[in-house]
């Protein structure tokens, strides 16, 4: 019996919707019942099946491209799904395979967070998204790992943790402490029993294996963007066992880059070291442990790709990261921030912002993420080292006065870039520009920042000022005035746009109208050989 015979059997429910699409469906449409379905837990729609019974194959035509449908999916929900056609007695069949919401998140598309009810698409009620989001408030690092004791933790592990705490908090008492007393003080075992954190965090690999054999990292490295990877190691214990070992795999690889400064030429690392670590120790303490997937480590000559199970917490986006936190495993974070292997029980972004911009590189990209993975990607490459000059030299100038916050440094970065910068950083535009670090162009709706024109003259590129500041029309229109009266022997329209490479041809053409509306200049000549002329 074929898929589509016991799609056929089995009738319409909360996993399974059929559509006739006989020609065509509309992409808003789909990505709708995309949203309804995984929200019930994910399941399939099936193109060219009539969706009232006695229900028929009929065939579509729609989506004759799978690929292009998954991309559709993909920048409207961010969401994967699978697309497979099936031809049944001649007939093609289109079966959308649409994943399972997370854990605790519901999804939504346009506002509306959506559910079948019999034939409709209807919005979910408050209960009912309540009842989801609460499935993610128990703190999975905090659970008891049942069948696990004391024995199942490694000794090197709890010293390293042990003396870790006490560096941090300079409490020499910690040494005099017994091994279940001192997990009890830090939350790792509650009344006796090991949390899974205490297992993720100071597991023996044979524990890891038995009760949570997802608290697993894989490192791959990768000599070029093929599928095939040259070196695979999988590490399955305690973090508290893993972490140097990691950095140790990693280094094996670190390159460095030239950066020339005067008569001095110093290096740096293609791969920093603490942004590598915090990146690591991201993916761990924030991680869907509830998913069978491992996290991934991807290095490639000039970048490093790190992919954790689970998509952001509720609320959190690529774009707010750098300032919202919400710890998916507390329990988890706090140990880690007790014993200063992470400065605090967030996010860690802005740290990774900071060491990236502070070496001329990419800061840290999560575009790639999900609903189902976060990915972040930290590249390697000196992108600018004029503008790593500059930023250095202002940071040495400015550190008695001004502090720069992560979101100074990369507000930095994206004006350097040409990148707009989004309204969560407006504060650290105000406060660079009351500093001179950057310019404020035009008032209310059309402002706009550049970098100062001290920037731009440290990196000997005045004229990218001049272009990016712009000057205004009227000194425009002088400036094409006095050109045209010092070429004795006539100017061309293409010379002219050259003299204001900012300016678009058509507006230099209303500039020279104007002035030949004024009675200053005149053209000789049609079309492309016309030439300008001042009038005495």
């Amino acid at each position: 019996m074929s898929r589509v015979e016991e799609w056929l059997r089995s009738g319409e429910n909360e996993h399974l919707e059929f559509k006739e699409a006989r020609s065509q469906f509309k992409i808003d449409d789909l990505a709708e019942y995309c949203i309804a379905i995984a929200n019930e837990g994910g399941g399939h729609i099936v193109l060219g099946i009539t969706d009232k019974p006695p229900r028929q194959v009929v065939g579509s035509a729609a989506f004759p491209s799978l690929s292009e449908l998954k991309r559709n999916i993909l920048d409207r929900l961010q969401m994967r799904v699978d697309a497979e056609e099936m031809i049944h007695e001649g007939k093609r069949v289109v079966a959308i395979s649409v994943p399972s919401r997370p854990v605790g998140m519901p999804l939504h598309y346009h506002g509306r967070y959506l559910m079948r009810a019999n034939d409709s698409l209807v919005s979910m009620t408050p209960d009912q998204l309540q009842r989801i989001m609460n499935e993610a408030q128990q703190d999975f690092s905090r659970e008891l790992c049942r069948g696990a004791s004391l024995s199942d933790l490694d000794g090197n592990a709890i010293d390293l943790f042990r003396e870790s705490w006490v560096r941090k908090s300079r409490n020499e008492r910690l040494r005099l402490s017994e091994p279940v007393q001192l997990l009890h003080d830090a939350d790792l075992m509650i009344d006796g029993h090991v949390t899974n954190a205490a297992i993720i965090l100071l597991g023996s690999e044979k524990a890891v294996r038995r009760f949570l054999p997802s608290a697993e990292i894989i490192f791959e490295w990768r000599d070029g963007d093929r599928i095939e990877f040259q070196d695979r190691r999988s590490f399955r214990t305690g973090l508290f066992l893993v972490l140097d070992n990691l950095w140790d795999v990693i280094n094996l690889r670190n390159t460095r880059e030239t950066f020339r400064e005067g008569l001095f030429v110093r290096d740096i690392p293609t791969f920093n070291e603490f942004a590598i670590r915090e990146a690591i120790l991201n993916a761990i303490a924030h991680r869907d442990y509830r998913s069978p997937g491992s996290v991934f480590i991807r290095q490639y000559p000039r970048r490093i790709e790190i992919q954790s199970p689970g998509g952001f917490p509720p609320g959190v986006t690529a774009d707010n990261l750098l300032f919202k936190q919400l710890p998916r495993n507390r329990c988890l974070s706090e140990a880690l921030q007790q014993t200063g292997l992470v400065e605090r029980s967030g996010q860690g972004v802005d740290r990774m912002v900071e060491l990236s911009i502070r070496e001329g590189k990419a800061p840290p990209d999560f575009s790639r993420s999900d609903v189902y993975q976060v990915i972040v990607v930290l590249e390697g490459i000196l992108q600018d080292p004029a503008f790593l000059r500059f930023l250095e030299t202002v940071i040495e100038e400015e550190e008695g006065s001004y502090t720069f916050a992560p979101s100074d440094l990369l507000v930095l970065h994206r004006l350097n870039a040409n990148l707009p910068v989004p309204p969560e950083l407006r504060d650290s535009l105000a406060h660079l520009h009351r500093h001179g670090i950057v310019e404020r162009i035009g008032h209310g709706r059309g402002t706009r920042y550049i970098l100062s024109r001290r920037l731009h003259e440290f990196i000997g590129d005045a004229a990218g000022y001049v272009k990016r500041r712009g000057i205004d029309r009227q000194a425009t229109k002088e400036l094409l005035a006095t050109h045209i009266k010092e070429k004795a022997d006539g100017t061309s329209f293409a010379q002219l746009c050259n003299v204001v490479p900012s300016l678009t041809k058509n507006q230099v053409k209303k500039l020279l109208q104007e002035l030949k509306n004024n009675g200053r200049i005149q053209a000789r000549g049609f079309t492309r050989s016309a030439l300008w002329y001042p009038i005495p």
